[in-house]
């Protein structure tokens, strides 16, 4: 089945027209335009020209996750009878449901990575450096995607299927940097490496306790805050000072133990010294691991308190970008809808920041979708022009807005003076 164009207009007329359908959805997209002309050409694997281009794919993806749709083919319903939607998902030559099926479960990997490389850059200027003197922190965490049973490459058991999804969360600006796709059982260590860049901080959960990675990350200049388990066993090279206080704030962690350490026992040691930290929050003991020999007890501490806002993340991204609607079964499909979703968050950001000079909420992202509905579905004003020439030249121009109970009209007078006869 082929969904027809409303307005099989060339592509330069069709992005003018969207920005008349719904200026709201046009300046949410705006730092994604500028920056398609900047990206890889997606080309034709055939003879055939591609009419359905990259710009449609993506223009269409972020339109699902901002207006939560429950399906693929609810998208595709909404193109054949909501003008915005098929402005931005149908090309002037129409669209076949096989090819955006097929679109999405096989093209545009490499795009819409360097996409949301560049959107996650533009979105981190937004906000500036929260944390400076600690440096770059990447909070480093997976989350697990409900599959379907047909998915028989997301294996987690015999009865579930679920994908995992690896992510580096810049703790400073508090955007999504980087992210990995693997099926449920997968370890997380491996792709530590992967999210990390040299000189940033990777900030994890006792999930990541692994001591020869430990000495793998130092070799290659990649720091870490890692929480580790209670038991670990340790060889203490020097202990060191902390701050006394008479009185603890509320809130703040107790520190009851720092020192330079060798971690593991004689047989399996670490080569090289890290600093362990012993602190109490909430009445709750923790044990933190570092190779940063520049920060203070407290400071470890807070750091590692910074790594529950990848949760908070993972959360709101899920449940209000509608994650879980999946568009394809392959790794592929879901890599494009997971980039997808993460790049409709890196829109929201910059937009929120522009007019609200504040970070994405439900309440931001509730008036978005409505004002998208409310003008994508309003009928164009008629203008009726009445040009009456006598002694003084009056314009008057009447607007019918048929989208409110009774007209209004307005009516403007120019008067323009006349020399004597």
């Amino acid at each position: 089945m082929s969904i027809p164009s409303f307005f099989p207009l060339s592509p330069q007329d069709q992005e003018n027209d969207d920005a008349n359908v719904s200026p709201t959805f046009s300046s949410l997209l705006c730092p994604l335009e500028a920056h398609l002309p900047y990206l890889t050409r997606l080309r034709a694997r055939g003879n055939k020209p591609m009419t359905y281009t990259f710009a449609h794919q993506v223009r269409g993806l972020v339109y699902y996750h901002t207006q939560a749709c429950t399906s693929a083919q609810d998208l595709l319903q909404a193109a054949q009878c909501d003008r915005l939607v098929n402005q931005l998902l149908v090309p002037p030559s129409g669209l076949g449901q096989s090819t955006f099926y097929e679109a999405n479960a096989t093209r545009g990997e490499k795009q819409m990575f360097e996409l949301f490389d560049r959107l996650s850059r533009t979105a981190a200027k937004q906000g500036g450096l929260a944390l400076p003197r600690h440096g770059g922190l990447i909070a480093i965490d997976g989350s697990f995607i409900d599959a379907s049973l047909s998915m028989t490459w997301a294996d987690y058991s015999c009865h579930q299927r679920k994908a995992k999804v690896h992510c580096g969360f810049d703790v400073n600006s508090a955007i999504p940097r980087k992210i990995v796709l693997s099926d449920g059982k997968a370890d997380e260590r491996p792709f530590v490496s992967l999210l990390l860049e040299k000189g940033q901080t990777g900030v994890m959960d006792r999930g990541y306790q692994d001591h020869t990675r430990f000495d793998d990350w130092i070799r290659q200049g990649k720091h870490f805050v890692v929480r580790v388990k209670k038991n670990i066993q340790y060889h203490i090279l020097a202990r060191l000072p902390k701050k006394k206080r008479i009185f603890q704030p509320r809130g703040e962690a107790n520190i009851c133990f720092f020192a330079k350490v060798l971690l593991g026992d004689v047989n399996h040691r670490m080569s090289t010294p890290v600093f362990l930290v012993g602190f109490s929050a909430a009445g709750k003991a923790y044990w933190v691991v570092t190779d940063r020999e520049d920060l203070a007890a407290e400071d470890i501490a807070y750091i590692y308190s910074l790594r529950w806002h990848i949760e908070t993340f993972f959360a709101w991204w899920k449940k209000h970008l509608k994650v879980y609607h999946l568009i394809s079964r392959s790794p592929h499909g879901l890599l494009m809808q997971l980039l997808a979703g993460l790049i409709t968050y890196l829109l929201l950001v910059i937009y929120c920041h522009r007019r609200y000079e504040d970070k994405p909420r439900l309440a931001y992202l509730r008036q978005l979708r409505w004002e998208i509905q409310h003008e994508a579905h309003a009928k164009p004003d008629l203008h009726l022009h009445l040009h009456l020439h006598l002694h003084i030249h009056i314009h008057i121009h009447i607007h019918i807005h048929a989208y409110r109970i009774w007209p209004l009209m307005i009516v403007s007078c120019h008067h323009k003076s006349l020399e004597d006869p």
